[in-house]
């Protein structure tokens, strides 16, 4: 429980609190139109000197009409914070992002709250306060120990606009994006096509042939690329990381050969790389002894990247991976584990050219992608939760739900919060698996929840039903045939707080929801064209028209895609229920 100064005066413009030490500390309105205000946060001393930790700017507003509290890390804790907790969000160039958004009963926006500083270590916090039920807005800075300098700056954009939630933050998005050491990385059309990835379906225990029978099956079916998984560097299967490090692929060893052959069925290839750690048992961890941030991580040792050596070794490994085999692109992971240790020192010593780990990630992974695209100007790079921030968009082009296996809730919950501030990035579900036991009806659950991102597949083709391959191939279909508006369409998630029961995306002419829960779907006008996915297993869709549609064309399909009803219907404003099977898709066209 952290210490509450309940005497310091806090109004309702922001303001400094905390001891500045040599710095001169201010705090500039820079603009203020419509609910929509920015401020500017400048530091500056005459000589290099430690930021102060712990600066804090806050100010406080009446909790009024607030229902919830969203952040990029809060996933089911959607709730209304008190004071007294932890601050609920903790930010830095590679875990979060600093963003929190209070939400109100009908999902509009009461405030959304961002800084510009995407680097370094922050927290951000908007908590009621029981003494006077107020919450009080707070973004504190500095958290971790900073390198020497004569000036810090940051901008804060505050939004109170009457809007949805997810729109302010998604401008949020496009306002970092503005940002010039911060443009998004190019993103090729190849991230928008389903992928198979080899992590549930095989871990590390997989041959060459098996991936590329999978492969074969994969590509009918609509997949466009594979990920080979943890494993392909290390005849160990025992899950751990002791042999990362070397990165030779000792599973593999026919590399180029695989990859032509993965080539050969139209299909993309990637492997995984687990960029921090340096395992034990690795050829590497003795060539760069006492040059790692801990070697108490319970799994592996982590590379410093603050030695000009590392980041050299890494992106030759990187490098050659695109030259020597042909891969098309890298799922780099475990990116958060970059971070500061207890034996961790913040100096510029001893060979290192950064203090900072969070700026020396940065020049890692910038160094990285230009290298990267001088080779393949598409490189596909996949980063995962919680790595996908408005600094990781500069260098990867698919952003990844956290693992969740065999878990849709969990799914459409993580790729919703990864999507609406992510902009043009694509949103990859995490891997889709399931038992081959569980009946077709609730293994689709998998992929209806999923149908606004790009599917991820990772269960063994040769092995699952063939009513399952049907199922996948009638998503997966559908999902490629509806992308544009699936993934870039006008998106909105309702009721953050209870886990997005209903999701939407829309053109001019088209709407598609997503409907996961008994709920009523309300139908805007304009819309010609209507698809209701009924993500459940119960058998009834109920929406809502506030227009005469007309006469239209239904047809209803079962979740393998086989039609179970056809008929034309005359739909007037006002409350319909249509039958549908489980997991089934209700199509209504205007004639």
């Amino acid at each position: 429980m952290k210490v509450l100064d309940r005497t310091i005066e806090v109004n309702g413009e922001p303001q400094i609190f905390g001891e500045t030490g040599a710095f001169k500390a201010s705090l500039t309105k820079t603009s203020d139109r419509l609910g929509l205000k920015e401020y500017t946060l400048e530091l500056t001393s005459d000589t290099p000197s430690e930021l102060p930790k712990g600066l804090i700017v806050q100010w406080r507003l009446p909790s009024v009409n607030i229902k919830g509290e969203w952040g990029t890390g809060h996933l089911y804790e959607k709730r209304l914070r008190a004071d007294w907790e932890h601050p609920s969000v903790l930010s830095r160039v590679s875990v979060n992002a600093p963003i929190v958004s209070l939400f109100g009963h009908e999902d509009e926006n009461v405030i959304a709250i961002a800084c510009s500083d995407v680097i370094n270590t922050m927290g951000l916090e908007a908590p009621i306060r029981e003494e006077d039920d107020h919450v009080y807005c707070t973004l504190s800075f500095f958290l971790e120990k900073m390198p020497l300098t004569k000036s810090y700056k940051a901008d804060i954009r505050i939004d109170q606009r009457d809007i949805h939630f997810s729109e302010a933050l998604a401008e949020i998005g496009d306002w970092w994006a503005s940002y010039e050491h911060l443009i998004p990385a190019h993103v090729p059309e190849a991230a928008s096509d389903p992928l198979y990835s080899t992590w549930y379906s095989y871990h590390q225990n997989f041959k060459p042939e098996e991936l590329l029978s999978e492969c074969e099956k994969a590509a009918k079916l609509g997949y466009k690329a594979i990920v080979v998984d943890d494993g392909w560097q290390t005849m160990d299967g025992g899950r751990g990381y002791d042999y990362t490090g070397d990165w030779e692929p000792d599973r593999i060893p026919e590399t180029a050969e695989f990859v032509k052959a993965v080539h050969g069925y139209g299909m993309k290839c990637l492997f995984w790389y687990s960029v921090p750690f340096c395992g034990v048992k690795s050829k590497a961890y003795q060539q760069f002894k006492g040059k790692f941030l801990t070697e108490n991580h319970p799994w592996a040792p982590v590379f410093d990247p603050r030695y000009p050596e590392v980041r050299a070794y890494l992106i030759s490994k990187y490098a050659s991976a695109l030259i020597d085999w042909d891969l098309d692109g890298l799922k780099l992971d475990f990116i958060d584990d970059f971070k500061t240790y207890p034996e961790t020192e913040l100096t510029k010593a001893n060979g290192r050219d950064y203090a900072s780990v969070d700026m020396a990630v940065d020049r890692l992974l910038s160094d990285v992608m230009t290298q990267l695209k001088k080779i393949k100007p598409d490189v596909l790079i996949e980063f995962r939760q919680k790595y996908i921030g408005p600094a990781m968009r500069k260098f990867g082009n698919m952003f990844r739900a956290f693992d969740c296996p065999n878990d849709s809730v969990g799914n459409r919950l993580r790729t919703t919060d990864v999507k609406m501030i992510c902009g043009n990035t694509e949103v990859h579900s995490d891997m889709i698996t399931w038992h081959p036991a569980e009946p077709v009806e609730a293994a689709a659950l998998q992929f209806s929840n999923i149908i606004f991102s790009v599917p991820q597949l990772s269960v063994r083709l040769n092995e699952v039903p063939k009513e399952h391959l049907q199922m996948i191939a009638f998503y997966t279909k559908y999902c490629a045939k509806n992308s544009a508006i699936l993934l870039h369409g006008d998106f909105v998630p309702y009721a953050p707080l209870s886990n997005y029961p209903i999701l939407s995306a829309s053109d001019e002419e088209k709407v598609i929801f997503g409907v996961y829960e008994d709920h009523i779907v309300y139908v805007d006008s304009g819309f010609e064209k209507i698809d209701l996915v009924n993500g459940k297993l119960s058998e009834q869709v109920v929406f809502e028209l506030d227009y005469d549609l007309g006469k239209c064309k239904v047809t209803i399909y079962d979740c393998m895609g086989k039609v179970d009803y056809k008929e034309k219907i005359k739909f007037e404003a006002g409350i319909h229920s249509l039958e549908v099977p489980p997991n089934g898709i209700i199509k209504i066209r205007k004639k």
